[in-house]
């Protein structure tokens, strides 16, 4: 666990691919990790298999993930034949049975308002995934905040337009950043 969060800080900057027609610009980028936000059954494993060969982490956003069920059979089926490097999941049941698996595990929370602020947190708490991410990025002030109340790495994503952002969210406290902005996954 400990080598994938070094690589992540090494480049903080991940690849989130929304499309399958990106994933070769990510896999050609600087980017040492992608996530895949989109695919589906007949699909998944062979971009999985992809990002793996050229040597970077993948995680898979299996709240995105058609074809499979949402819930733990889809997680084992993740574990036992697509072998990414880890997870993304809006659902702290999908998290906990994930890490249950030995599956490395970023919780993903969106903030809209100070209630969503604290239910992240005391979830964070009470979950413990490995990292969270928090969304929207651009918010820097209330992710120093998170970044301070919470024990395990932080991530940023979301609304990301550019590398002074991604620098705002660095000195914020978080590990990296990620963005679908193509241009900005290389330095």
């Amino acid at each position: 666990m400990s080598n994938i969060l070094e690589s992540i800080r090494e480049n903080p900057v991940i690849a989130a691919v929304r499309k399958e027609t990106d994933l070769k610009r990510a896999l050609e980028s600087e980017a040492l990790t992608v996530f895949i936000l989109n695919g589906d059954i007949f699909n998944i494993k062979g971009m999985v298999d992809r990002v793996k060969e050229s040597g970077k982490h993948v995680f898979i956003h299996v709240d995105f993930l058609e074809g499979l069920g949402r819930d733990n059979k889809a997680i084992d089926y993740i574990a036992m034949d697509v072998r990414p490097t880890g997870i993304l999941s809006t659902k702290s049941s999908s998290i906990k049975h994930a890490m249950e698996k030995g599956i490395f595990s970023i919780q993903r929370f969106f903030l809209v308002d100070s209630l969503s602020y604290d239910t992240a947190i005391k979830t964070a708490l009470a979950v413990r995934p490995h990292v969270v991410e928090i969304m929207p990025a651009v918010m820097p002030s209330v992710i120093r905040r998170i970044c301070g109340e919470l024990p395990m790495p932080v991530i940023a994503g979301g609304l990301i337009e550019s590398k002074e952002e991604i620098i705002e969210v660095l000195k914020a406290g978080c590990i990296a950043a990620s963005t679908g902005k193509k241009e900005l996954w290389s330095r």
